[in-house]
């Protein structure tokens, strides 16, 4: 008998620690499973070629900000359809480095690809009325799951819900239900899962009067949950916000964090309350400071980027104005980021700039450790990603320079591929990269595994 419940027992803990296995083989949500840029994988390659390291790469229709998800074998994209020129992601004019690009088709479209080797699984019509906002179209938000569900949102305010095979469960729409969205640039933030409910931020000001909210849907039904308006004095294009929402997890309980329209706050996941504000985000009142990277939380700390400056790392557990009584450090110096969010494993703290320059910080104190070092060459517009003692930073031309992660600055490998415009950030998933250009989705891993 003794002999039966240890096996027992042994067989509850490998299927647990399988499990956890599976479980870091998933990359769910844009920046990870953890929102904080940092993935478990290991055994991932330093450089690649177009022919070398490749596993498989898969044409896609069109160029988007959206960056993949990985769930098991699916990896999930948001695209518009392929453009009338009949070219992926043909280039029509410059205008300054926010390049003119063919917005693709006026179809939006969640594309499911088989992780193994690159096959198209299926692909689905999101919502028709594509538009292009400079470095935007109204695919830019990436879609979210909880392997057995993937939600996408759109641009133009399309919200679904599918099944894994590609079953519409439910569909919404924010305009219809809501009013315009009015940012100078399009909508951009990509939804939260928590808890059984779809989180969606619409922090806005620019060419709307009606006010910023955020909304929870039934993940499974799409009704509503709750609507919270959130107040903001920021004036012009400053209420706008291009970040995703957060989860912060405390104390034993769970927050949503949300930047944007001058402010940092927190919130109840079960009515969307607001429980603590900080300000600063925007301190001389500037009406231009429109916000893109979105809110870090690791280890208790609430990290909130602006517009390149200044950086606030925040100590949770406040409640009501924590402007002053929680801050822990700020970054107000050259080097914070304005489109790139940064990446945090709780002890070293990695921003990078719009030109590919990289700054390490301690990640509690603020404190340098090194840098800023210029390290990718031309734009950076995608998040850095950290994963097996790596910093992957990818340029809009496709080429991506790996750091070693950690305390010494150090240059290991710079890649480039036959690549075109490059938005999104990179998804990792067991021993691979996934890197989304205007043309491919490529699949990156060692050919001697």
């Amino acid at each position: 008998m003794c002999r039966r419940i240890v096996h027992a027992a042994l067989a509850l803990t490998m299927l647990v620690l399988l499990g956890d296995a599976c479980a870091q083989e998933n990359w769910p949500q844009w920046r990870g499973a953890d929102q904080n840029g940092v993935g478990t994988a290991t055994n991932l390659p330093e450089s690649w070629s177009e022919t070398e390291n490749i596993v498989w790469k898969t044409p896609l229709p069109s160029w988007s900000g959206g960056s993949p998800i990985v769930w098991d074998d699916k990896v999930f994209v948001t695209s518009p359809s392929k453009g009338k020129t009949g070219q992926s992601g043909s280039l029509l004019s410059r205008v300054g480095r926010g390049d003119a690009r063919n917005p693709g088709g006026s179809k939006l479209l969640l594309i499911c690809i088989s992780k193994r080797d690159g096959a198209v699984l299926w692909e689905r019509e999101l919502d028709d009325g594509n538009k292009l906002s400079r470095k935007q179209n109204s695919s830019s938000p990436s879609p979210v799951t909880d392997g057995t569900h993937v939600w996408a949102v759109t641009g133009t305010g399309a919200v679904v819900a599918f099944d894994m095979e590609g079953t519409v469960i439910w569909k919404r729409n924010l305009e219809e239900d809501y009013g315009t969205l009015g940012l100078m640039f399009g909508y951009a933030s990509s939804p939260l899962y928590h808890d059984g409910k779809l989180i969606i931020q619409v922090l806005h000001g620019y060419r709307t009067d009606e006010p910023s909210y955020i909304v929870a849907f039934d993940a499974l039904t799409g009704e509503e949950r709750w609507r919270e308006e959130r107040a903001t004095d920021a004036v012009s294009e400053s209420p706008d916000a291009y970040t995703t929402p957060a989860l912060l997890r405390h104390g034993g309980e769970t927050q949503i964090v949300v930047s944007g329209g001058d402010y940092v706050t927190g919130h109840d996941p079960e009515t969307g309350k607001e429980i603590w504000r900080a300000a600063g985000l925007n301190p001389k009142e500037r009406n231009n400071y429109r916000i893109i990277p979105s809110p870090v939380v690791v280890d208790d700390m609430i990290y909130a980027p602006t517009r390149k400056k200044p950086l606030l790392a925040l100590r949770a557990g406040g409640v009501g104005d924590v402007t002053s009584s929680h801050l822990v450090w700020k970054w107000d110096e050259s080097g914070g980021p304005d489109v790139p969010t940064p990446a945090c494993d709780g002890e070293y703290f990695y921003m990078v700039d719009d030109r590919g320059s990289v700054v390490c910080l301690n990640a509690k104190t603020g404190d340098v450790i090194w840098g800023p070092e210029r390290t990718a060459r031309g734009t950076v517009s995608a998040s850095p990603t950290v994963a097996d003692n790596k910093l992957y930073i990818t340029n809009e031309d496709g080429v991506t320079t790996v750091l070693a992660a950690g305390p010494e600055f150090k240059v290991l490998a710079t890649n480039e591929l036959d690549a075109g415009y490059t938005l999104s950030s990179l998804a990792v998933s067991g021993s691979h990269l996934f890197l989304r250009t205007d043309t491919h989705l490529y699949c990156i891993g060692k050919k001697t595994e």
